[in-house]
């Protein structure tokens, strides 16, 4: 089986003991990684600086912690660290979700399968408190035709799933100096260059979602954030003029509403209960 990085951020608002879970997560996997990369995007609190610590002394050839001395936001610290990826292969993972035991082994045989995919991710399963209650899944288009087309007007990805190559991203720029929508910018310039995706169609992380995230949504920067992400698409040529206009229209008047609404077309129209 092929060697693989895992990529992680953490920033000093993340609780101590959801990152052990995640940590915890990627250790316990079928197939181990050969590296977990954590960066320190600023400072952190000494709780969150003493679990990595524990982890680094614990694993010591396994963990490297690489800091960035201020905070620079997740697209730029995920850029820093896939830097210091030695793998081909990354996996991401977010510092307070929970990879399920198999996650990365069926990505990693999804590329031994198929030589010239690029992107693999999978389906999630969302949960407020308790991991075992799940109250909704993200559902993604599985082949590659139809993630093309979705990724015009939406994230045809579940950001913290993705398994991809380092080379390729990095061909493409990596991430750009975005505060949100990172990834829909990035997978949208690799898709529109020709490089191929899928996502494994099964839940196979855990997404811890709370009141603070559907504030986030609501919020007029990540609106405003997301409308430009789909618009310097249009711009590249990727997505339609339409698809521009829908997606302008749609985040618009889901700012709009009040945030119960919201919360019920989110839950309706966007995830699967």
């Amino acid at each position: 089986m092929e060697k693989y990085s895992v990529l992680m951020s953490l920033y000093k608002k993340e609780k101590p003991e959801f990152m052990k879970q995640s940590i915890e997560s990627m250790l316990n996997q079928t197939v181990m990684p050969d590296e977990i990369v954590i960066v320190k995007d600023g400072p952190l609190t000494d709780e969150l600086d003493g679990v990595l610590k524990e982890y680094k002394d614990r694993y010591s050839e396994l963990f490297n912690i690489v800091v960035s001395e201020r905070n620079i936001g997740l697209g730029l610290a995920l850029n820093l660290g896939l830097k210091h990826c030695k793998n081909e292969l990354v996996a991401r993972m977010d510092t307070d979700d929970i990879s399920l035991p198999n996650r990365c082994e069926k990505q990693l045989n999804a590329f031994k399968k198929d030589k010239q995919l690029v992107i693999v991710g999978t389906m999630i399963d969302e949960f407020f408190n308790e991991p075992k209650k799940i109250i909704s899944s993200r559902i993604v288009p599985t082949t590659h035709d139809d993630i093309y087309e979705f990724a015009k007007r939406r994230s045809p990805f579940n950001h913290p799933t993705v398994m991809y190559k380092k080379s390729k991203v990095l061909e493409c720029g990596g991430y750009s100096d975005l505060r949100r929508n990172q990834d829909v910018d990035l997978f949208g310039r690799m898709l529109f260059k020709g490089f191929k995706a899928a996502n494994i169609n099964e839940s196979l992380l855990l997404f811890r979602s709370n009141n603070d995230l559907s504030k986030r949504r609501r919020s007029w920067e990540n609106t405003k954030s997301y409308i430009e992400t789909i618009r310097n698409l249009w711009k590249l040529g990727y997505s339609g003029f339409g698809d521009y206009v829908t997606v302008a229209v749609g985040q618009t008047a889901m700012f709009l509403c009040p945030i119960y609404v919201q919360n019920w077309l989110y839950k309706k129209l966007l995830r699967k209960s």
